[in-house]
């Protein structure tokens, strides 16, 4: 069939495109600053999205003849000749295809500034594109639409449970009233009415084994997503997949603003995506997913994979001399070596939690398409993933000084993060994070006590995740207990009930099991989703420093469990710290980053900046010294201090983000904020 070429594709009689037909066209990909925009052959077929680079079109065959391909564009009819032309007198050469796009876990937008340009999001990147004209985008978005036709419109993990034939039926009496008139007698016609019920009851078993099957296959699709994995085949096989449109012509809210300041400014700044020929270093491309007036310009650069090498060797010290007088105190309050300290403050551990922030866009995304279960489990899969962290960290965070903040802007991920210490005495530390349709916030007041052969942790405060469609979720964290302390192999637990209360449909309640001495399976985690009526609708396991899973109802079956959460593996440049190579990229100061900072920024304590460098000695001398000015804290706190980024809510002890940092920072606006790593002075005290 020859190849035909149309600016607008003709629409069938439903008012889509024919969904059993590919599409094709060049598109300009946006691949770095470097580079810019690039042609790039896209190729739409049975739902994937692939792409390859275009060299010499002269001697690449981008197409068979017998293709049924229509083309967007006004790509050159004499160019396709001379194309079929060289096939015939030289050998054919397939064009590579360096990139696929599985529409079923995808979506798409038009670009609100930029007639010409739209973006595809998947759970890994965003793809920036540009056409010729508005009509050809214009084709292109239709043609991404008609994909929906190829299978049913769901979510992507389906629905939990299946209609069982008691609440799905088929009436049989057509069937009996005309067995009846044709002379049978009753005990004939309930006999072919028994088969009947019999016959459809396995279809729906075999129905639900089906939906099972393609259930697993969706979260195995899933998982490949997220682990950045991109196919670099020429063949793409006859997989359906189904898209999922973020209704491009209305966005509502400005939940995906254009770029990172405001609609407008994306006619100036263009976005960032990996470069093609560095496929092995992927970075996402400039996305931030934030409301217009928390944006930033992402810049591309990549985060380092392994602390600075120490400069000076470590000398051991005697845990048990420095805290032996110490047995049953706070241990927030007692001053210990920078030996036993790890290169990262409280103010950005609370930012590890966010390690896996995909699992709230995950909730939103579910929430979206009507799939609430899947949204509180996601929910769940987050508050257990928070624990990950902690497996071999046996270092103490900084304690931050009163005032001192950190943020955390990572557009790759799409979320923006900020905390501060907002008390004292007593110490908590308060947060705020904005990422794709959802916030979170938070304060937390560490209770931690000492008990000779351990140290127990208890978390006092409430986290909250907000959803942009209104639905809530609040939970506490469970207790963390460090054993060993002073014999034995020193290890973490955390154990309790954790209840994530949520105002509408689901709830949750998971129990962080308590590790016995003889325990051979430890780091347990086991839970329930339940509804209003408080009927179980998941069931959750798993491992709190592993993975987590969900089955449908009460959980009998285990074995046709989905994954939910999967932890990374540990970095290959592992340190006595035992940080996550998530952990490592918190302290670092990105190009072009300290310049932006206020001068209360964990980044910029210099005791914390000297033990990532491993100059001990110094980190120990600034240590003592920042100490002496932190125990002057609870007298400027009484002496009428306030938060600068937060304030108390009434008489519950919590605080709420007032805003205003990310307009300062982009202000460079922080006359306001005292340089608290200095030199103490009254001065400073007063400006406080």
């Amino acid at each position: 069939m020859p190849l035909t070429r149309s600016k607008s594709l003709p629409a069938t009689e439903n008012g889509g495109f024919d969904s059993g037909r590919s599409v094709a066209g060049i598109l300009y990909k946006w691949t770095n600053y470097g580079k810019g925009w690039r042609s790039r052959w896209f190729l739409l077929r049975d739902g994937i999205l692939s792409y390859s680079k275009i060299r010499r079109p002269e001697n690449v065959n981008l197409l068979s003849p017998s293709d049924d391909v229509r083309l967007i564009g006004d790509i050159s009819t004499d160019r396709f000749s001379r194309m079929k032309s060289c096939s015939g007198r030289s050998r054919r050469k397939h064009h590579k295809t360096i990139g696929i796009v599985h529409l079923k876990v995808s979506s798409y937008r038009e670009s609100k500034s930029d007639h010409r340009k739209f973006y595809i999001f998947t759970a890994t990147k965003t793809l920036h594109l540009r056409t010729d004209s508005r009509s050809d985008r214009a084709a292109w978005l239709q043609a991404l639409a008609s994909t929906r036709g190829i299978v049913p419109l769901q979510s992507i993990s389906g629905e939990f449970s299946f209609v069982s034939p008691k609440d799905l039926f088929i009436s049989t009496e057509r069937l009996k009233k005309r067995l009846l008139e044709e002379g049978m007698n009753e005990s004939l016609v309930t006999e072919c009415e028994q088969i009947v019920d019999s016959e459809f009851s396995e279809a729906q078993e075999q129905i639900k084994l089906l939906h099972e099957e393609r259930t697993k296959l969706l979260d195995a699709l899933r998982q490949l997503e997220m682990a950045n994995l991109e196919a670099e085949t020429s063949g793409i096989h006859d997989n359906v997949y189904q898209l999922r449109n973020h209704k491009y012509s209305s966005l509502g809210r400005g939940k995906y603003s254009e770029c990172s300041t405001s609609a407008s400014s994306a006619d100036k700044q263009e976005f960032e995506d990996i470069s093609e020929e560095d496929e092995a270093s992927f970075h996402d491309t400039k996305e931030s997913f934030s409301e217009p007036d928390v944006g930033s310009v992402y810049t591309h650069f990549k985060r380092r994979t392994k602390l600075p090498d120490p400069a000076e060797k470590e000398r051991g010290v005697s845990l048990w001399s420095m805290i032996k007088d110490n047995v049953g105190k706070d241990l927030t309050r007692v001053c210990l070596p920078v030996y036993f300290n790890e290169p990262i403050s409280s103010l950005q551990k609370c930012f590890e939690d966010l390690e896996y922030s995909y699992l709230l866009d995950q909730a939103y995304e579910c929430g979206k398409s009507g799939n609430s279960l899947l949204r509180a489990l996601n929910v769940a899969a987050f508050a257990v993933s928070g624990y990950a962290s902690t497996e071999g960290r046996h270092c103490k965070p900084f304690n931050p000084l009163l005032g001192e903040t950190y943020e955390a802007d990572f557009p790759e991920k799409g979320i923006r993060f900020f905390s501060e210490k907002v008390s004292h005495h007593p110490t908590v530390i308060a947060c705020h994070c904005k990422g794709k349709g959802w916030k979170f916030w938070g304060d937390t007041n560490l209770r931690s006590k000492f008990w000779g052969r351990s140290i127990q942790l208890e978390p006092v405060g409430i986290l909250t995740l907000e959803f942009d469609d209104g639905e809530i979720f609040q939970w506490s964290k469970v207790t963390t207990t460090i054993y060993n302390i002073l014999l034995g192999k020193l290890y973490c637990d955390h154990h309790g009930i954790m209840q994530i209360c949520g105002n509408r449909q689901y709830s949750c309640t998971l129990k962080f099991k308590e590790q016995s001495i003889l325990d051979r399976n430890p780091h347990q985690v086991n839970g329930f989703v339940e509804d209003v009526t408080g009927k179980k609708a998941a069931t959750v396991f798993g491992k709190w420093n592993d993975s987590l899973y969900y089955v449908a109802g009460d959980g009998l079956n285990k074995a046709s469990a989905s994954l939910l959460w999967k932890a990374t593996k540990p970095p290959p440049n592992v340190t006595r710290y035992n940080l996550t190579s998530f952990a490592m990229t918190l302290n670092e100061l990105t190009p072009g980053l300290e310049e932006k900072l206020p001068p209360t920024d964990s980044r910029l304590r210099p005791d914390q900046r000297h033990l990532e460098n491993g100059e001990y000695e110094k980190a120990n001398e600034e240590k003592q010294r920042l100490e002496r000015r932190q125990r002057m804290s609870r007298q400027i706190q009484e002496s009428g201090w306030r938060p600068r980024w937060f304030e108390p809510q009434g008489e519950s002890e919590s605080y709420k983000y007032t805003g205003g940092y990310w307009e300062a920072r982009d202000d460079k606006s922080w006359d306001d904020c005292p340089n608290i790593f200095g030199e103490f002075t009254r001065e400073v005290a007063d400006c406080a």
